[in-house]
């Protein structure tokens, strides 16, 4: 029995790596298509599922490292592009380049891995944004959808599409049930925003008056505006870029920065997920995020810090009521917020039909503008019907900031923070938001977005609440506009990779 069992255990083994050969033959791009110069390859398989990975080795503490080992053992390693390595613009230009080629020439094989390609990408949300807007500005006629793998400290975009929130398993199995969840899931469209930020030009010391490597990557810190641009304003810096998830201001921003600054410093301390949301927590007590501090500027009010104004459906700009309790703004595009919570919520139908708001979908051009009062606030949201201040539901939303109580505070967008620097004199800065483009999602049967194409989502609120007296402000809308630049989201030189979230 023994030495049947000895021999036959190897069989089995044998059998289950046939079988997942003949699965994984349905993801395989060959390499004269990856590689320029390679020979042409006869094959009789055409793959259902051709993927090209991208994988941000550096997140998710050593995870990265080993899933990029686990991908290239179980693809072609030309399909499996380490982005500490490789810029996934270059790599998609060059794939879809010779793509064209080949299909200009008959290959019936280029032809189909150009109609039916996926892109998954591993890492944090500012991985993901990065590759979301490399695929945005290519500007393709059919856009590859994209899932993504959650190997960040927060995952709302893996989340809000069904794939999950912790680190996932990095050994075969794990990546073999992954690669078949992307060959069944659905294709669904996701709003892309627009952000121009405006400042005076200084007239005295540095030209820039935001150090570059602060910013986001995918707010144009070394490129600004051209002069030809119409948004451009003599006299002032210009700084444009997008975002998919959120943009953020205030004491939450302030407490994602301090976690961003110290993970810089002390990045052997931040390579376990649960160890990292555990310093974020303690982070937002020592900020004042739970008991508000004076010496902490941000926690000022909203309030006494901006202005915030919306565009209504006649296209006025017009004053958003902001509570003087209101320490902390998001503009929200997903259901998915500081890993997996929902501020929006479920409003009560009666209360959205008199105030004209509409379910929160991510494909119908308007943001969900919420605010919070301090972090206590934001514990009710773990509650099946807690939500923060519902502010305003629109398309297009602009702070300005005047000379007043704080000489700076702090923004965050898609989970890269910054230190924002106010004005100090007569002067202004601007924040305009407004809708952009689409980009195509990968979503499983656990997607918490919901689509208004979808017949499946609902088109009126299921749950009611009894508690939004503070909420104001009204939906709006306004034509679409573009990004600028090919460059929108390309990380400069000089920015490590590991920085991204």
């Amino acid at each position: 029995m023994c030495l049947h069992c000895a021999i036959g255990s190897p069989s089995m083994e044998a059998v289950m790596d046939d079988k997942s050969e003949e699965v994984l033959k349905d993801f395989h791009i060959p390499d004269y298509i990856l590689v320029p110069g390679s020979k042409v390859e006869t094959t009789s398989h055409i793959p259902s599922c051709p993927v090209i990975a991208f994988i941000n080795s550096k997140s998710g503490g050593q995870l990265g490292g080993q899933l990029l080992i686990t991908y290239r053992s179980l693809l072609n390693k030309n399909q499996v592009f380490d982005l500490g390595e490789n810029a996934p613009d270059k790599v998609l230009h060059q794939l879809y380049a010779t793509l064209e080629v080949l299909n200009c020439k008959g290959d019936i094989l280029a032809g189909e891995v150009q109609k039916k390609l996926r892109i998954i990408v591993a890492g944090g949300d500012g991985t993901a944004s990065w590759l979301l807007g490399v695929i945005s500005d290519l500007k393709l006629q059919k856009p590859p959808p994209v899932a993504t793998v959650p190997l960040g400290t927060g995952n709302n975009l893996p989340f809000s599409f069904g794939w999950g929130k912790k680190n996932p398993g990095i050994d075969r199995q794990s990546v073999l049930l992954f690669l078949n969840q992307v060959k069944t899931a659905k294709e669904m469209k996701m709003d892309s925003w627009h952000i121009i930020m405006r400042m005076r030009t200084p007239k005295e010391g540095a030209c820039d008056p935001i150090a570059p490597l602060e910013l986001p990557h995918s707010l144009h810190p070394f490129h600004r505006v051209l002069n030809t641009d119409k948004l451009n304003v003599e006299g002032c810096h210009t700084f444009r870029g997008g975002f998919w998830n959120y943009f953020g201001m205030g004491m939450d921003a302030q407490v994602s920065y301090a976690f961003h600054s110290e993970r810089k410093l002390h990045p052997e301390k931040f390579k376990n997920q649960l160890v990292n949301q555990s310093t974020y927590l303690k982070l937002g007590c020592t900020q004042g995020w739970f008991c508000p501090s004076l010496c902490h500027p941000s926690s000022r009010n909203m309030a006494q810090l901006t202005k915030v104004k919306i565009m209504r459906k006649n296209g006025q700009w017009e004053d958003l009521n902001v509570p003087r309790s209101i320490r902390s703004i998001v503009c929200l595009n997903l259901p998915s917020f500081s890993g997996g919570l929902n501020p929006w919520g479920n409003p009560n139908p009666r209360k959205s039909a008199y105030r004209d708001l509409t379910p929160p979908y991510v494909d119908d051009g308007l943001l969900e503008i919420v605010g919070f009062r301090n972090a206590w606030h934001g514990l009710v949201l773990l509650s099946s019907k807690g939500h923060g201040t519902r502010l305003a539901q629109t398309n297009r939303v602009r702070f300005e900031f005047h000379k007043g109580a704080a000489d700076h505070t702090f923004m965050r967008m898609d989970g890269e923070p910054w230190k924002q620097p106010l004005p100090v004199d007569d002067d202004t800065v601007v924040v305009e938001i407004s809708p952009s483009s689409q980009v195509m999602m990968l979503a499983t049967p656990l997607c918490q977005s919901k689509s208004i194409h979808d017949p499946s989502s609902p088109r009126i609120y299921q749950d009611n609440d009894d508690d939004s007296s503070q909420e104001e402000c009204e939906e709006d809308s306004e034509e679409r506009r573009k990004f600028g630049a090919a460059d929108t989201f390309k990380i400069p030189d000089g920015i490590e990779i590991s920085h991204l979230s």
